[in-house]
């Protein structure tokens, strides 16, 4: 039996940051979402929540679509 360590070894390192850089990107999603409301900050415009809300449903988006790339890549 001979294991080829280059492969392995390339395989951990993908596979570590894939999921690095996966639940980072959900992280970015809850943080986006868990920001103070306006008034509770002082602030007065909409500007930052929306886009903080915008963001977070878009890391959200991404995170859906490579577990669906993931999905189909095990299954085809």
């Amino acid at each position: 039996m001979n294991i080829d360590w280059a492969a392995l070894g390339t395989v951990f390192g993908v596979s570590l940051v894939a999921t690095v850089g996966l639940v980072g990107l959900f992280t970015l999603g809850i943080v986006g979402l868990a920001g103070k409301p306006a008034r509770e900050t002082g602030s007065t415009g909409r500007g930052p929540a929306l886009a903080a809300r915008t963001g977070a449903y878009a890391c959200f988006a991404l995170c859906a679509a490579a577990v669906a790339y993931g999905i189909y890549l095990i299954v085809a």
